[in-house]
């Protein structure tokens, strides 16, 4: 077994592969992070074939680790780092108890930050790798963490993952190439290509930021900008998390007051720029 160990903010990663290329890729996209902490790490994901003969003949990719979905499908080869993320991400949603978990991205500027929930393809992901490429400071891509103590955000700053048109907009704006994993065609999600965050995310990975701004973007509409209500904001922040229910009051109590103080809205838009300035718009009315 091949192996990685990594920490990304909160999470201390033990990483396996039965083979040993997709952990060398996954090294060079992880270059810069720390290891874990005294070299012990607290949560194992790894990728391995589904059959003994699996390694060699037409090789295909399961999905492993500390927890696992019984009906997870294997992937081919080729999308073996697409493999590991996901690994990686179940983990997180499955086992993780000492935090909050929010499905959106999340970046921040002057201690405050901006939470941006979404399904796959609202633009989330896009918007927050090029504000960080702005000034912002990347602070999550898949999971918001807040922690149950302080109700501040907890930053989780892995590798970004960029889908489908998204691509060509991050490679036009990003200035240093080395930063980019390889391309991935045809996978379950599309065309796809992970970022790794700029150095400034990596080093202040343990700098906690608060709550101050939530938006739900939506890609691929013309401009449009409403109110979200406290009801839908409740209803939509314990939707979009894989924990609520495993954490009770506690995590009941934190919702209820992001819901009571955190001005919330939606958004629309067309194309990056649209988005970007819309966000930036919102933010300078929000003292962001």
């Amino acid at each position: 077994m091949h192996g990685f160990d990594v920490r990304v903010g909160p999470i201390s990663y033990r990483i396996g592969s039965a083979w040993a290329a997709p952990i060398a890729v996954l090294r060079r996209l992880y270059a810069g992070y720390p290891a874990p902490a005294d070299g012990i790490a607290t949560v194992t994901a790894r990728i391995g074939p589904p059959r003994p003969w699996r390694r060699w003949i037409r090789p295909q990719v399961a999905i492993e680790g500390d927890h696992n979905l019984p009906d997870t499908v294997p992937m081919a080869f080729g999308h073996a780092l697409l493999a590991i993320e996901m690994a990686m991400n179940m983990q997180v949603a499955l086992g993780e108890c000492r935090h909050l978990l929010i499905h959106a991205s999340a970046v921040e500027r002057g201690g405050k930050a901006l939470i941006m929930p979404g399904d796959s393809g609202s633009g989330k992901s896009t918007l927050a790798a090029l504000l960080a490429e702005r000034g912002w400071r990347l602070l999550a891509d898949e999971f918001v963490m807040i922690d149950l103590a302080t109700g501040r955000l907890i930053p989780f700053p892995r590798a970004i993952s960029l889908k489908n048109s998204a691509i060509a907009e991050a490679e036009a704006r990003v200035a240093d190439p080395a930063r980019f994993g390889p391309h991935l065609s045809a996978t379950p999600k599309g065309e796809l290509r992970h970022l790794r965050p700029n150095a400034e995310a990596i080093a202040r990975m343990d700098e906690p930021a608060e709550p101050a701004l939530i938006l739900f973007p939506s890609y691929g509409f013309e401009p449009a900008s409403d109110g979200v209500s406290r009801s839908e904001l409740f209803m939509r922040l314990t939707e979009g998390s894989t924990n609520y229910i495993a954490l009770g009051e506690p995590a009941f109590d934190h919702v209820l007051r992001i819901v009571e103080t955190i001005p919330a809205a939606r958004f629309a838009y067309p194309d990056t720029d649209s988005g970007i300035a819309i966000v930036e718009q919102f933010c300078a009315e929000a003292g962001l």
